[in-house]
Parts: structure tokens; sequence; C-alpha cells
């Protein structure tokens, strides 16, 4: 076990990527403990992908991708300008707003903070906000990714824990609501204490056009229930729904109707059994390449295939992790430390919610280290026994994992939100995280809300018949 543990804490001192230290960390076991042949190592990591709800990762990285050079940033950054701009403090909260719409297409917070965040930083500046502020209120808002559905996150947590992917989907709705509300809370209060005002003057046609386009997209459920109860078919009423859609879409030109859509199709298929989540993200790419090539007319054959390339290089980086942080955790419950783990944590407490305590600080400095995917990889075979021994639901313990991993994607050594952002701001890693720390207080709150209040994760699965 030492030598398992030790030699991968030593790899990542020494700066050696966390796929390749957990691999060779894993070699080195094998070869001197002798406790399995060698080709193990190849035939654990194989099985480690070789699962049907990963097929899922490629075409979500491939959506956001898709989003962002389709020009959809842009028209999401215009509307929620026309919703909230006009509040004190109007462009933090259209960076929320912004990121609010765009994690229901990308599933990754790092595809949020690099999208949006390229244009909410440069807009902040140009109207007089601080750097570090734009900053810290992006990093912020680029955690709802993961949390707000579709999400990578709960993909990888869904395999590993063998728990319904919707059922996770339908768990982020309301958690992502509270977070949304904390931030733009967080928002005006350095509003009022800066004494900021608006951004945008207030303009009754400015709020009442964005105002039709949320009616629109919410009538787009309706419409095709009242026809599938009048006895049309589900799939003639989808395509008399989505004909009816773009038409209105195309004749009022709204700024992002078609982009406000994704979600509702997503989660509406999802919720209805149309499809299901792997499918859900295939779905996602042809709505983005819908957008993009017939609606918006701004992709190319040649930034279509950049963004093919640039999803095989992130998809090729994700699925070496899984395989790399299977094997290591399938050691790690070899050689018993997975157990004395789970035996030390349950001879502390045998109460859920200290358990749970204890839970979020040690994902909390795990997520500080290690990247998403492995520690979602590697933690869940630990911790996933207590927890059903506890009698915690692993759906509400899969938000609280991806919470706390989404607040480690904000702090060094390892936080690729960080990196991004640092890059995207051309400040540097120290100031970049000394203006994300105010926002880790809404990040906690939430953090906390959602580890003690169950029912913010559960009542939606439960009401929609996905959790019992």
């Amino acid at each position: 076990m030492l030598l398992l543990l030790g030699g991968f804490l030593v790899l990542m001192l020494l700066g050696v990527p966390v796929a390749i230290a957990m691999a060779a960390s894993s070699l080195l076991y094998i070869l001197v403990s002798g406790v399995t042949p060698d080709v193990t190592l190849a035939q654990r990591m194989i099985a480690g992908v070789e699962s049907f709800p990963l097929l899922a990762v490629p075409f979500f990285i491939l959506a956001g991708n898709l989003m962002n050079i389709a020009g959809v940033t842009g028209r999401i950054y215009k509307f929620a300008v026309a919703l909230v701009g006009w509040m004190r403090g109007g462009l933090g909260h259209v960076n929320i707003i912004g990121s609010v719409i765009f994690s229901g297409m990308s599933g990754t917070a790092i595809a949020d903070a690099a999208g949006l965040g390229t244009i909410e930083i440069k807009a902040m500046k140009d109207h007089g906000y601080t750097t570090e502020f734009s900053v810290g209120v992006t990093a912020a808002s680029a955690t709802l990714g993961p949390i707000i559905p579709p999400s990578l996150p709960f993909v990888i947590y869904g395999m590993m824990a063998n728990v319904s992917i919707g059922a996770l989907f339908l768990g982020g709705v309301i958690p992502g609501v509270v977070l949304t509300l904390l931030m733009m809370a967080t928002v005006t209060y350095f509003a009022y204490r800066n004494k900021w005002g608006s951004d945008t003057p207030f303009s009754w046609p400015q709020l009442g056009s964005a105002g039709l386009e949320i009616v629109v997209v919410l009538a787009f459920p309706l419409a095709i229930w009242l026809m599938v109860m009048a006895g049309l078919s589900t799939n003639l009423a989808v395509v008399i729904g989505l004909g009816t859609l773009l038409a209105i879409d195309w004749y009022f030109d709204f700024s992002a109707v078609m982009a406000l859509m994704a979600p509702v199709i997503l989660i509406g298929g999802m919720t209805l059994g149309w499809f299901t989540p792997t499918e859900a993200a295939v779905a996602a790419v042809i709505w983005s390449l819908f957008l993009g090539l017939v609606r918006y007319r701004t992709m190319t054959l040649k930034t279509v295939a950049k963004a093919t390339f640039d999803t095989i290089e992130t998809t090729a980086s994700v699925l070496f992790i899984v395989t790399a942080a299977s094997i290591f955790a399938w050691l790690l419950t070899v050689s018993q430390a997975a157990q004395l783990l789970s035996d030390w944590m349950l001879s502390i407490t045998h109460n859920k919610w200290a358990f749970l305590a204890l839970a979020n600080v040690l994902i909390l400095f795990v997520g500080c280290f290690i990247d998403t995917t492995a520690a979602i990889t590697i933690l869940v075979p630990i911790l996933l026994p207590i927890v059903l021994k506890l009698g915690i639901d692993p759906i509400h313990f899969g938000l609280i994992m991806t919470l706390n991993l989404m607040i480690g994607l904000l702090h060094p050594p390892l936080g690729m939100v960080l990196f991004v952002l640092a890059r995207v701001a051309k400040l540097s890693v120290e100031r970049t995280t000394v203006a994300i720390l105010p926002w880790l207080v809404p990040l906690l709150l939430a953090l906390i809300a959602i580890t003690y209040i169950p029912e913010l994760t559960l009542w939606l699965p439960k009401y929609m018949g996905l959790s019992k």
C-alpha cells in the first residue's frame, strides 16, 4: 500500500502528469509485490473504458466545441445582457446567467471558462470592472458547467457507482439554481459595496424580447405534450414543434432561442425516455451542427474539422486518465488500502452527517491535486461502500462529490479553470488565485446546503420516478 501510494505521490511531486503517475506507480506495485501478473495492467486499463455510458464523453465534448465555433456563446451573452444587464453590477449577473445557459450544452467547467470567459472578461474590463472581479465571477460561474445537466463528471460517476445518469442529471437542476442565486447575491453585495450601477439602461423592449424568448422555449415542450394528448404521434409532434419553432426564430431573429432549446431537448428527451444519456450526447452534437451549419451558418468544414480534432485530443486525455485511474483504484482495493480507509472513517463515526463532513474535507483536498475524472474513478470505489452502508443516497453523494471537485478546479496546484482564466485574463496564477478566493464563500455555502439538505438533490429525480 505504501509503495502504491508513495510512488504515486513522489511522481506527482516530480511533475509527472497524473495519468502517467497512476499507471507507473501501479506497474511498479505489480512488479514488486507480484500480487498479479503484469499483463493485468493492460487488461484492467482496457476494462476501465469498456463502458457504454462512456460513449457520451466524446460527444458532449464535441458538442461544447461546436457550440463555441458556431458563435452561440456571443448570442448567449447578448441574451443575458438583455435579461439582467440593467441590474446593479449588471455584467457580473450576465456572466452568471450566460454560464447557466452554456452549462446546458457543454457539460464541463473548462469549456465554460474558455468559451464564455474570453467574451465576458473583456466586456467587464471594458465597462470598468477590475480584472480580479471579472476573473473571480467567471471562475465561480464556470463551476455550474458540471452541476447543471448535462455533465461529464456525472457520466463518469454514474458509470463507477452504477446509478442512473439521467437521475444524476435531474438531481443537478435544483442545486444549480441554488448556486446561481448565491452567486448573483454575491454580485449584488459587491455592487452595493462598491456603488456600481447598471451596465445597460433598463429597457422594456429589450427585457420583453428576452422574456418572450424564454416563453417560446418553455412553450415548446407544452406544445409537444398537447399535440401528443390530441392523438398525434410523438415523432410527428416533435417535427411540427421544431418546424414551428424554427419559423418563429427566423421571423423574430431571436438571439438565443435555439441555444436555450439545447438543455430543453436533452433533459426533456431523457426524462420522457426518448433517448439515453449517451444518445442525448449525440443529440447535442446534431443540434450544434444544425445551429452552426443551417440556422446561423457560422461553421465551415475547416472549423468543424478543428473542433473534431480538439475533441479527439481532449477525449484521449480524459479516457487515458480513466484507464490509469481504473487500475490504480483496483489495486487500492486489492492492497486493502480502500478497506483500511473505510474502516478508519467508520471508526471515527457511524453518523452519516459526520461522515459527509469528513468526506467533503477529503474530496476537497483530493480535488486540489488530482484531475476530476481521476478523482472520481479513485474515490468512488473507496467511499461508495461507506455511503451505502450509512444509508446515504448515491445520487445525493454524486452531487456532493462533483461540487467538491469543481471547487478543486479553482485551486492550485492543478486547478485547470484557474490556469485557463489566468491565460485568458493575462494574470499571474497568484493574482488569479487571490481573485477567486472571495467566490469560495457562495460555493462553500452551496456545498453545505446540498450536503445537509438532501431533498435539494433528490426531490426532482423522485418526482420524475428516476429515484426511490
